[in-house]
């Protein structure tokens, strides 16, 4: 035996969540080499990982498909306990990564899982105390298994390789991401377009990004001189190559913020129902970089609703394109 240790880490959803395991599953994997990590995740947010630490494997698995409902759960839990772990961590405490890791412990695993602070949610909608970024939840998680570490990231491509960028990305150039999953995290689609329209009238490079389908001819039809849509046209792999080469992502409290951030671009973020408080603020984020009203109805929600509960949303129709547009001019030029 070389005293090699094995962990298997288990996260599937959603993809703004499993980005924000990058910055710590990297620094964990580099301040800890005498540990093989194994990410099981989907296909898809496994092209996230790229230039890993050696120690640090992906194991794609996409329960939607082949591991469905209870077999899928002892599925996963057969599949992973063959890598023969020594400690299992859950990185999302929802059913099935508690019971794949519960298995684990069964199989002589030892065992850690993620606090998502259900029991205090509340008194952050009352104005209490805010609750702990989920970047430092996760480092939690590892350092209940013995695995003290410091953050040792900055980006997927620091010290590696760089996809080819099919587009020539101008300086200055700022990327807007103007969707999220929920109405209540997003800001007026109208009132962004107008945001970008400023900006690329200041004499910024407009990037445009969002999903493939409705998301994409949307944003097609914002297009103008200075503003390009970029929506759906690249791999995962290569959108994450062009955030790196932004100045600022401008994102609401969705996915794009933690994409960004895990390419190593400063990203200035919009919130609405949800806020900074409820600890989904991007890796290395600052808080002047957080625009928020901070009304008494803020937050409304810890992750986001399908309408505002009052009926006005003032969250986000308080804000001015100007606020945005001047935020971002004093960064870029």
């Amino acid at each position: 035996m070389d005293g090699r240790k094995r962990l298997v880490a288990v996260r599937f959803s959603a993809l703004g969540d499993v980005a924000m395991t990058l910055p710590v599953l990297y620094s964990v994997a580099r301040c800890h080499p005498e540990v093989d990590i194994y990410m099981a995740t989907r296909p898809f947010f496994g092209k996230m990982f790229i230039n890993p630490p050696s120690n640090l494997h992906v194991v794609p698995m996409d329960p939607g498909k082949e591991y469905r409902g209870v077999r899928g759960i002892f599925r996963i839990a057969r599949e992973l306990h063959a890598l023969k772990p020594d400690m299992a961590a859950d990185l999302h405490d929802v059913m099935r990564s508690w019971s794949v890791t519960r298995l684990l412990g069964l199989g002589g695993a030892r065992t850690a899982g993620l606090d998502k602070g259900r029991f205090t949610r509340r008194d952050v909608m009352r104005g209490g105390r805010a609750q702990r970024p989920y970047i430092s939840r996760y480092f939690d998680v590892f350092r209940r298994l013995g695995l003290d570490s410091t953050i040792e990231f900055t980006s997927v491509f620091d010290g590696g390789t760089l996809p080819d960028i099919p587009v020539d990305i101008k300086a200055p150039a700022v990327g807007i991401a103007p969707f999220a999953r929920y109405a209540t995290k997003t800001y007026p689609p109208a009132a962004m377009r107008q945001v970008a329209s400023m900006l690329a009238d200041a004499g910024v490079n407009v990037y445009l990004f969002g999903g493939r389908g409705a998301e994409a001819a949307e944003l097609a039809s914002w297009e103008r001189d200075g503003v390009v849509s970029l929506a759906g046209k690249f791999d995962l792999p290569v959108e994450l190559a062009i955030m790196s080469r932004l100045a600022v992502m401008v994102s609401m409290d969705s996915a794009n913020q933690h994409l960004a951030a895990i390419a190593g671009t400063r990203v200035v973020t919009i919130w609405g129902g949800t806020t900074p408080a409820c600890g989904f603020t991007a890796f290395g984020s600052r808080r002047e970089d957080s625009i928020c009203m901070n009304l008494s109805c803020q937050p409304c929600s810890i992750a986001g609703t399908p309408e505002c509960p009052l009926g006005h949303m003032s969250c986000m129709e308080s804000i001015s394109p100007e606020v945005i547009v001047d935020k971002i001019i004093k960064i870029v030029l």
